[in-house]
């Protein structure tokens, strides 16, 4: 579809908005700021053929928001391996077939004028559980469960099951896996591929001593524990095209008094992964321990965002409680981030990007079919 099928939303915007512009990373122009955080669906099928293929209800998802003029739509977390899988249910980039399904959400969202992303994974010790609307408890094999793998062989909360230690070989097994999940996304028509690091998944767990137990060169040290997650960036970037944007979600912190993952070390961290070829840092917090105290509210973790972009060159988005256009506008407009990244916000409201236009003054593209809704 070219450009001129697809109507801008006004022809003369009232004010500049810092969330409308532009912004390049590499070769790619994402065309405004407004972002969508990746968010699983837990819908696909679990086994078979067509075990963590996309199909309908993934098409419908993505392509709603880029018609509602989000400038960049990064896919769910899609494991590399089906061990890697949060639920039985979740999206996979381990075989031929599922790229095959993903190319059909890819190339509608361009042609909406949207930037295409996906966020590449591996659930680790939090892997083979239920989906959240069943209570999301670890599933064993009667439910299509899996024995999980961790850095160290410590269970994420009480009643969860012991993970597998990683060998040596099987975690440069895994490597491998990111690094054939991003050819895979070259494959499948992505534009920019986003390394999930947080939330207490595999990479989270190697980076935090709270689960990070080993001996080895990959434990014990601030330089041991982010081995992993810097060999990855590493296996990614040389099997993604160097004109393409890498970018990695981190959690800034774990949220735990002592022991745990810290935004000092995520600073730290931030300068290593932009020498290593990283183009942004999605900068959310937690998911590594259970029960811990967190100060949920408006923009609870745009500060943590904000230091790493005031104390390094890599560029960051911002995510968590981001509802209101005028909020958003103003992290930007502050130097606060770069971009903001909307989750819930984009499941209760496809079209915010078009309210926010509205509202700020700027402009979305707008399918020529809606324009009269202007």
């Amino acid at each position: 579809m070219s450009a001129a099928s697809i109507a801008p939303a006004s022809t003369a915007p009232t004010a500049f908005a810092a969330l409308f512009a532009p912004h390049t990373l590499r070769s790619v122009t994402i065309p405004n700021r407004v972002w969508m955080a990746p968010m699983c669906q837990y819908s696909a099928e679990a086994f078979g053929p067509n075990a963590g293929v996309a199909h309908d209800w993934h098409f419908a998802h993505y392509a709603a928001r880029a018609v509602g003029g989000t400038g960049l739509i990064i896919q769910e977390a899609t494991a590399v391996s089906p061990e890697g899988r949060i639920t039985p249910y979740d999206l996979g980039i381990w075989n031929d077939t599922q790229v095959e399904a993903l190319r059909r959400i890819t190339s509608f969202l361009k042609s909406r004028g949207t930037v295409p992303g996906i966020q590449i994974g591996h659930a680790g010790r939090k892997a083979s559980t239920d989906r959240t609307w069943k209570g999301g408890a670890p599933v064993g094999p009667e439910a299509h469960g899996w024995q999980t793998v961790a850095p160290s062989a410590v269970p994420f909360a009480e009643g969860h099951p012991v993970p597998h230690e990683l060998t040596l070989d099987e975690i440069d097994e895994i490597k491998g896996r990111f690094t054939a999940a991003a050819g895979r996304a070259l494959a499948a028509g992505y534009e920019v591929v986003e390394i999930h690091g947080a939330h207490g998944y595999l990479i989270g767990e190697f980076l935090s001593p709270h689960s990070n137990k080993r001996t080895d060169e990959y434990g014990g040290s601030f330089e041991n524990r982010t081995r992993f997650a810097l060999e990855v960036v590493d296996a990614v970037r040389a099997a993604w095209p160097e004109e393409l944007p890498l970018f990695f979600r981190i959690s800034a912190t774990d949220w735990l008094e002592e022991n745990g993952w810290t935004a000092d070390e995520t600073v730290r961290l931030a300068g290593l992964l932009q020498e290593h070829g990283v183009d942004l840092l999605d900068v959310s917090t937690g998911g590594l321990a259970p029960g811990v105290t967190i100060p949920v509210g408006p923009g609870y973790q745009v500060p943590f965002a904000a230091r790493v972009k005031a104390e390094t060159s890599l560029p960051v988005a911002a995510v968590g409680l981001i509802t209101e256009p005028e909020q958003a506008e103003k992290i930007l407009a502050n130097g606060e981030a770069d971009a903001v990244l909307l989750g819930r916000e984009l499941l209760r409201d496809p079209y915010w990007a078009r309210r926010a236009a509205a509202e700020l003054g700027g402009d979305v593209r707008m399918p020529e079919q809606y324009h009269r809704s202007w």
